[in-house]
């Protein structure tokens, strides 16, 4: 039962780390897809939701796919999940992008101390939770 343990921890802190710096990388992709000044015209390809239980209690999840073209030319995709409920198949939309890297827009409004605010309670969140797995883990008594 103690390997069982001494393996299920670390990968659950590695899965925290990595869900910490999965969002640090999307709201840095975020900020200076708004912070780049280029913006382009975009038409929701598909629109979706999906379902997640936590704790038993449903959440759902808004996705849209968009397609857009480039001020050089190129024709991008890309999917963003948590956009407006209402927002539906052959909507037009602005999006904002990175010229070098155009599949990273974001088709949200630029709200960076929302968007920073969200990204810092989640860390504070998930530091939390790493504290309590490691207090867990070294306080659990051995077999």
């Amino acid at each position: 039962m103690d390997a069982f343990f001494n393996i299920v921890m670390p990968l659950m802190i590695a899965l925290l780390v990595w869900g910490g710096f999965a969002l640090v990388r999307r709201s840095k992709e975020r900020r200076a897809a708004w912070e780049s000044g280029l913006t382009a015209r975009a038409r929701v390809v598909r629109a979706w939701a999906t379902t997640q239980m936590v704790n038993n209690v449903a959440r759902r999840v808004q996705w849209h796919e968009y397609d857009y073209t480039t001020g050089d030319g190129r024709a991008v995709r890309f999917k963003e999940s948590n956009g407006p409920r209402d927002r539906e198949a052959g909507d037009e939309v602005l999006v904002y992008y990175v010229a070098h890297d155009p599949e990273k827009a974001t088709a949200s409004e630029p709200q960076p101390g929302k968007d920073k605010a969200g990204t810092v309670f989640g860390l504070i969140f998930i530091g939390a939770a790493v504290i309590a797995i490691l207090y867990a883990w070294t306080t659990m008594p051995k077999l």
